[in-house]
């Protein structure tokens, strides 16, 4: 894998930082470990819960495990803040393991992005909330949220 420029670019705009954030999230909804990776610099730097992957290698396979684990996995991000290279997030995502059981999960997510739109480091706190399948908000089709899906704040998350 090699590193390509990933537009936008910094210095990030209002409108460009939500750009971004919204391509992580349409990104990650996809599920593509060969394709998400992409979006990270090839010495990018983790922190996720207690896991601390370290290149594109290691997020390659964080992210193969996530995802074999959390089954129906939709996730809503929001801007939260944003500067010339950096941007902050929070997010909510939805899913069940293996035994039925549902979860929604909360977090806050700092972002640093290199020349090149890529993200070379990446810290996510996360929480899980055990919930019932009747208190699930994210219901769209596996992949991407419909652009008319409400976000977190319309939400109330």
């Amino acid at each position: 894998m090699t590193e390509t420029a990933r537009p936008p670019l910094p210095p990030f705009t209002e409108d460009t930082a939500k750009q971004k954030v919204r391509m992580a999230e349409d990104g990650w909804n996809g599920r593509n470990p060969d394709k998400v990776v992409l979006a990270y610099s090839e010495d990018t730097v983790w922190r996720n819960r207690n896991e601390f992957p370290a290149g594109r290698e290691q997020a390659h396979t964080f992210l193969t495990k996530k995802w074999a684990t959390e089954h129906e996995y939709r996730l809503i991000k929001e801007l939260w803040a944003y500067t010339e290279n950096r941007i902050a997030v929070r997010f909510a995502y939805e899913w069940h393991d293996d035994s039925g059981q549902y979860y929604r999960s909360y977090g806050n997510e700092n972002w640093e992005f290199n020349a090149e739109g890529l993200m070379q480091k990446r810290y996510a706190s996360i929480n899980d909330l055990a919930i019932e399948a009747s208190e699930r908000k994210f219901l769209w089709p596996l992949g991407p949220r419909p652009e008319d899906h409400p976000g977190l704040s319309d939400l109330g998350l």
